[in-house]
Parts: structure tokens; C-alpha cells; sequence
């Protein structure tokens, strides 16, 4: 990898964007990397959580500008090829199995935004300032938009997607776009002590949870719905995962899925 680096440790893996010098700007290769490390994590039974951080100023400031101005001269066809390389990218980190949190050290621009809403949770320094910048360019946050609008809601959505304003950390806890907003010495504190509460928890279960809130979060409560609810519980209870869970409580004793 050119435009990351890549450390396993303690059952944590920890991705950071390596472009300092253009604040962490993605470009087409940003995009085939960050697909592939999080596909290649997600097959390792031995990372069981993701940490997604930034080196330098910036986490990340969205498009890489000579990124944007080769697309500027790119057709339709090639137009639509790029921003499904884009959407890919943003499907796979939100769909990991493995639980994902964004360090965010710095100011989140643009498809900045949907790199930390892909993410499950968010931690942010209370400095970092947020903006969905695209309308000023006569742009719309496209792709990055199912993930953002799941992250702040479609009443902040509105306003942000529109104005192109910049709001604050803290903004960007009270509408619920991140989850903890700290100062820059409490970072890696944080975003440690998330880690370790999800190292301590059923691989599978964690798995089966995120795909649960894919699948009930915004759908109305059906028959249909109810049913999978249950389909779900059935399986888990019944899964040699479930089993020793409920085992090792019941016997007071560590699940064996705990790393030593």
C-alpha cells in the first residue's frame, strides 16, 4: 500500500490515511486501497475491530484536486466507472462484519464526511470542523450520501447538504454524526477504550448486530420484519458462538473466545 498504513495489534487493526501533505485527500488509488485493506481485514479471524485515523492537520478533505481535475475531462461513462469505484469503497467499510471506529484528529471535508459515517462509531477532537462543501462547486454528495444522511438524520442532512457551512465537532456530536468528541491528548484514549469493550464480545454476535441494524433501522414493523427479529435469535441462541456464551455466563466462568 502507497497511501496507507497498516498495524495489527492486540486483535486491533488500525488503518490510517498516509497523505499529510494534501490532508489526506482520496483519489482513485486511496479508493482501490481502502477497498482491498478492508475486504483482506474482513477475512481475518484475528482482527476484531477496525480503527479508521488520519496522519497530519487533516483526517481527510475529500476529493484529491488533481484527482478532480482529471475527472473534469473524463465522459459520462468514465464519470459513472469512478463514483461506483467510490460507492464500492463506502459499501464495503460500512458493511465490514468486523465493528469499525473513526479517529477523526482532524477536519472531515466533503467524502471526508462519508468516510466517518461508514465507520459504527466516531470519535472526534473537539477542534475538527465539518463541511459538506459539495453544492459550492455545483456538486451534490452523492455516493457519500446513504451514509451521512444514516449518520446526522435527514433534518440536519437538509441544512448541511445545502448551506455547505462548516460545523464544529461539537455540532457534530448534538446532531448524532459522531459519538465522542474529546480533546486531542483524550484521542487515542477513547478510541482505545471502544476497542477493548469490542474485543471483549462475541465475533459472530457483533457480526449478526451490525447486519440486524442494516436490516431494522428505517423499516416500518412488519409481520415480515418480526419474523427475521426472531429467525435471527433462533440462529445465535443455537450457534456454537450462543452456546458458549450462555455456557460460560451460566458457569461463571470467561467465554473462550476472550483473547488470553
Amino acid at each position: 500500500m502507497h497511501h496507507l498504513l497498516l498495524v495489527v495489534n492486540d486483535a486491533i487493526a488500525t488503518v490510517t490515511l498516509n497523505r499529510p501533505d494534501v490532508r489526506n485527500a482520496f483519489n482513485d488509488e486511496v479508493i482501490a486501497e481502502l477497498t482491498a485493506v478492508f475486504m483482506a481485514l474482513a477475512e481475518r479471524p484475528e482482527v476484531r475491530c477496525i480503527v479508521l485515523a488520519g496522519n497530519g492537520p487533516a483526517f481527510c478533505a475529500g476529493a484529491d484536486l488533481n484527482w478532480m481535475k482529471r475527472m473534469a475531462t473524463y465522459t459520462h461513462d468514465e464519470n459513472l466507472a469512478d463514483a461506483q469505484a467510490l460507492a464500492r469503497m463506502l459499501r464495503v467499510v460500512y458493511s465490514c462484519p468486523k465493528p469499525t471506529i473513526a479517529r477523526v484528529q482532524g477536519d472531515v471535508y466533503a467524502g471526508g464526511t462519508g468516510l466517518v459515517a461508514a465507520c459504527d462509531m466516531a470519535v472526534s477532537v473537539d477542534t475538527a470542523q465539518y463541511c459538506l462543501s459539495e453544492v459550492r462547486l455545483g456538486l451534490v454528495p452523492a455516493t457519500i450520501s446513504p451514509y451521512v444522511i444514516r449518520a446526522m438524520g435527514a433534518r440536519a442532512a437538509h441544512r448541511y447538504f445545502l448551506t455547505a457551512e462548516r460545523f464544529s465537532a461539537a455540532e457534530a456530536l448534538r446532531i448524532g454524526f459522531v459519538h465522542e468528541v474529546v480533546k486531542a491528548d483524550q484521542l487515542d484514549a477513547k478510541v482505545h477504550e471502544l476497542a477493548q469493550l469490542l474485543v471483549q464480545n462475541g465475533p459472530m454476535a457483533m457480526k449478526a448486530c451490525k447486519q440486524l441494524v442494516h436490516d431494522v433501522a428505517g423499516h416500518d414493523i412488519t409481520s415480515g420484519l418480526i419474523e427475521r427479529t426472531a429467525q435471527v435469535i433462533a440462529d445465535i441462541r443455537v450457534s456454537d458462538e450462543g452456546r458458549e456464551g450462555v455456557q460460560s455466563f451460566l458457569g461463571k466462568r470467561k467465554p473462550n473466545w476472550l483473547l488470553p
